[in-house]
């Protein structure tokens, strides 16, 4: 048996950004044998899947490609669009790493590339202790993605390698360019993938549902403010575009999908302490086993965590205590609980 025959293989899901066309060069450079597959979500993304292509030219590697636009629609984006339809505000990321990326790219690339292990340019880490692989943060605080992973399963993460985990982005496309990849250049990736500036999520969503006229109504008083064009347009705590004046700014306090209004008041009614959690994904198991326990809570990908309470309601439902009251804890994005070092994931789910 030769020593390629020994190699182990990876497949790095590429974008054709700077990330995953690094991950590519870093891991050929560790002896892996290493092929790119790009998983093509929406017609946006034909540019996407070309620049991966040629990236892995560049890097001397097989490039595949697998039309998933379908099931993307079916799964990503028909829970985005059914979301605000339902007054929350999803976090379609999350729903495409665990059903998308780590669902039919993933397992194409286990079962028809027959590969080793799965590759992404995320910025987490991932440490195998005592045979449970746990989920650690990126070592550069200001793009850790650990929050957006946490629905990952130890199946999952035990074939996974994040070799960006211990990086920051100056020494990413600092190794791009020493190698005169083109991607060293390319832009930031976008929170939406499937919304094309300058289109935003607010037209996006008036060109899906039409306009559909409702009420704006004062949450103390119960007093019809004014008018909307629909109420999916609104998330909890926003501020901007509720177009209804007052003496100090308004905050979207609730949504009455059904009714089709909005209930504005003051910031500080957006304060609080205690929310409940659906669909848990247990991604340190033991802790499913657990009535109760302390974490720290992340209710926002941007936001810090904080100590809290986890008490469990059900099989994969909990309900949490904060230490300190949060602003606007909003519906329908995703709460990831931490361990008391704030260092690896313990579990999370989503924000009834």
């Amino acid at each position: 048996m030769s020593y390629k025959d020994n190699k182990k293989k990876v497949v790095v899901a590429m974008s054709g950004g700077v990330d995953s066309t690094t991950v590519a060069l870093l891991l050929l450079k560790e002896g892996y044998e290493v092929s790119g597959i790009t998983g093509i979500m929406h017609d946006g993304m034909q540019e996407a899947a070309k620049n991966a292509s040629e990236a892995c030219k560049v890097i001397g590697i097989e490039h595949h490609s697998l039309d998933l636009r379908e099931e993307f629609n079916e799964k990503v984006i028909n829970y985005f669009e059914n979301s605000y339809k339902k007054g929350l505000t999803p976090n379609p990321c999350t729903y495409c790493n665990r059903l998308i990326k780590w669902g039919s790219l993933a397992d194409y690339a286990f079962e028809k590339l027959n590969t080793d292990f799965y590759a992404t340019g995320h910025y987490a880490r991932i440490l195998n202790e005592n045979g449970s692989f746990r989920l650690y943060r990126g070592e550069d605080p200001k793009k850790d993605q650990s929050y957006m992973l946490f629905a990952l399963t130890q199946k999952q993460l035990s074939r996974t390698l994040f070799p960006l985990g211990t990086m920051d982005k100056i020494k990413v496309k600092e190794i791009a360019r020493e190698n005169k990849l083109s991607a060293a250049d390319s832009k930031e990736s976008q929170d939406v993938c499937f919304i094309n500036p300058p289109e935003t999520t607010q037209s996006y969503l008036l060109s899906r549902f039409g306009e559909k006229e409702g009420e704006i109504i004062d949450y103390n008083t119960e007093k019809v403010l004014g008018t909307h064009k629909g109420a999916f347009n609104f998330t909890t705590g926003q501020r901007k575009g509720i177009g209804v004046a007052a003496s100090e700014p308004l905050y979207v306090i609730s949504i009455d999908p059904d009714e089709n209004k909005i209930y504005v008041g003051f910031k500080e009614l957006l304060s609080s302490q205690e929310f409940d959690v659906e669909n848990v994904n247990w991604q340190q198991e033991e802790h499913g086993e657990k009535q109760e326990f302390i974490a720290m809570a992340k209710i926002r990908y941007n936001s810090g965590a904080q100590e809290a309470v986890i008490i469990k309601t059900g099989e994969n439902s909990v309900h949490v205590k904060l230490k300190e009251p949060k602003f606007a804890i909003t519906p329908g994005q995703a709460a990831v609980f931490y361990n008391m070092n704030n260092e690896y994931v313990l579990c999370g789910g989503w924000i009834k």
